[in-house]
């Protein structure tokens, strides 16, 4: 692209440039910011939570009576109120919050900037995608002020308790078919945009692992969304047309036999549900990785160890995710020839995410490691993952999940890869990038502020959901375990979780402050690459203007060609043709400088 079309584009009006813009870039931040809100309103219903499982039949000081008498006489949560809560948090975190924010934001945004592409294959595509996404949200919110209040069967949605609940479940049903239909435009629209519009010489080896792992997660959403929306129109139609897709037969409610029009079957939702949503787990975890290797390997200035590597696995990490679905399923009866066999895909799908995290770690070996906050949200990822995983191990084995099975301990280990997993590198790839989009630095005073605190909190909370899981309470409480017998010895750790989610909360204040008063106060970019990157979207405006690059870009060189021996810079860059060699000459000069 010519200097002048990029300095002469036509000037759009706001609505066209701000709103519905068919830009990638402005798109990418209308995702950013949508999920980033998202997020903290799904944390806030979590906070709610906390203090009914801390101090259960307590008023909530302060706001309890915000809520009014239908859901919290008195200030004192009701069950039916907790159960909303706990189904809007779970919903609004995973396909409001951390999938947008992974796929719409950082998808959006970098992917077309990495492979050197002036913008999204199919832009009013893109644009469909978001409103799609922001219309989904709002009829999800939407449900809390409707009769009965929003969906409170769960985040996973099982029937037949589903179908029978108030017309809250109905909206969840119609806003997650939306979002359905944004993941599935979205997904479409990377995939082309990888595969036809890169750079001249960007070969796919050359990729950013940024790149590999949005187009594998593409891939998972394209082929895993279909059969959950399937599955919410079968739904949808026993609630409002009377059929029994997942309506069995001879179901009594409230002392009342349930006429239904025939045998349906409650386990065709889960088998739906969880072949969507056990892709979707790595739909959250594999963009998290990619941010997390580019941070990385920018900040030991060295190239990533087992590039290659890293990239087969994530390839056979996504095949494999889709043949594991029903280890969600053991205590539903399938029986031990099934059990087995998804016993085993689970311990073999734990490899390749094993083989990343090793190579990410091997590689800091020998780094010389600058530890800002980008780096340490990327570096807190690593083990905090580590833990997800592991922790995951033994729910992968029908014997032991029989013990563990809707306990705190699979709270414990999916929020350990959600949580201080992935939102760590979202947070990391929103300090890495945001000079880029903004010209301008986040303040690292107020980044330490935000990442000791939230790094410390995490574990608080976390970590005693393990030892109460092993205890035996069940996830699914509403008083918190204070009605079981066998949980009286670890009551006292949900005060602890409690006191830490909302020390958490206060955490992210220094982050909302540090995001909005940089974008006019912070300290401004002295050149395009301030951090001394080496992949391509350096080598555009700080921000990118229309189309992004000033010219064509064109790449002579793999993305982490990080100390190259004999070259004068410790970063060769994709986009530069010729890497000046350090001479003793040069040598010369730098040390009578010095």
């Amino acid at each position: 692209m010519s200097q002048s079309n990029h300095d002469h584009h036509p000037e759009l009006p706001f609505w066209q440039k701000y709103i519905f813009s068919v830009d990638h870039k402005v798109i990418g931040i209308q995702y950013g910011i949508t999920s980033l809100f998202f997020l903290l309103f799904g944390f806030c219903l979590i906070m709610l939570m906390r203090w009914q499982l801390a101090y259960p039949e307590q008023a909530l000081p302060v706001i309890g009576g915000l809520f009014g008498d239908a859901r919290m006489p008195g200030g004192v949560m009701l069950p039916e109120f907790y159960n909303e809560l706990g189904a809007m948090h779970g919903t609004i975190m995973v396909f409001l919050g951390v999938v947008p924010l992974a796929v719409g934001a950082f998808g959006n945004y970098v992917v077309p900037l990495q492979v050197g592409a002036p913008d999204m294959a199919f832009p009013k595509l893109n644009m469909a995608s978001y409103w799609l996404y922001f219309i989904g949200g709002v009829i999800m919110l939407f449900s809390f002020f409707l009769p009965g209040g929003a969906a409170s069967s769960g985040w996973t949605a099982y029937a037949p308790l589903s179908v029978i609940a108030p017309i809250g479940q109905t909206f969840w049903l119609i806003g997650m078919s939306f979002l359905i239909q944004s993941s599935l435009l979205g997904s479409v629209n990377i995939i082309v945009t990888i595969f036809q519009l890169r750079a001249k010489g960007l070969t796919f080896m050359r990729l950013p692992f940024f790149v590999w792992s949005q187009l594998i997660t593409s891939f998972l959403l394209l082929l895993a969304f279909p059969p959950l929306f399937a599955a919410s129109i079968l739904q949808l139609m026993d609630r409002v047309a009377g059929t029994s897709f997942f309506m069995p037969s001879g179901l009594v409610v409230s002392g009342a036999p349930l006429e239904v029009s025939g045998g349906g079957s409650v386990l065709l939702w889960q088998h739906l549900f969880w072949f969507l949503a056990h892709p979707e787990v790595y739909v959250l975890i594999l963009p998290a990785l990619g941010i997390v290797a580019e941070v990385v390997a920018n900040n030991i200035r060295k190239p990533l160890w087992g590039y290659k590597s890293m990239v087969y696995s994530i390839i056979f990490l996504g095949f494999m995710s889709f043949i594991v679905w029903a280890h969600h399923m053991f205590l539903t009866g399938m029986g031990t020839a099934i059990s087995a066999f998804f016993q085993a895909t689970t311990m073999i799908i734990s490899i390749p995410s094993i083989v990343v995290l090793t190579a990410l770690m091997i590689s800091l070996w020998g780094g010389s490691i600058r530890f800002n906050t980008r780096m340490l949200f990327a570096l807190a990822f690593l083990p905090m993952f580590g833990i997800g995983g592991l922790t995951g191990l033994p729910l992968g084995l029908a014997a032991s999940d029989i013990h563990l099975h809707d306990t705190y301990y699979v709270i414990g280990h999916f929020h350990y890869v959600v949580a201080p997993g992935t939102i760590f590198a979202m947070f990391a790839g929103i300090y890495h990038w945001y000079p880029k989009a903004t010209g301008r630095k986040m303040s690292e005073l107020l980044g330490q502020l935000h990442f000791w605190p939230s790094f410390i909190a995490m574990n608080f909370i976390f970590m005693p959901m393990f030892i109460m899981g092993l205890a035996g309470v069940s996830r699914r409480l509403y008083d918190g375990g204070a009605g079981y017998a066998h949980a009286q010895d670890v009551l006292q750790l949900n005060i602890t979780s409690s006191w830490a989610a909302w020390a958490l909360g206060l955490a992210q204040i220094p982050f909302i402050i540090n995001f909005f008063w940089s974008i006019k106060n912070g300290k401004k970019v002295e050149n395009d690459n301030p951090w001394d990157c080496t992949t391509i979207e350096w080598d555009t405006p700080s921000p990118p203007g229309h189309g992004n690059f000033l010219k064509e870009p064109v790449v002579y060189r793999g993305p982490y060609e990080y100390s190259v021996p004999g070259a004068k810079s410790d970063y060769s860059p994709q986009f530069v043709e010729e890497i000046e060699l350090e001479t003793p000459e040069s040598k010369t000069s730098e040390q009578e400088a010095v």
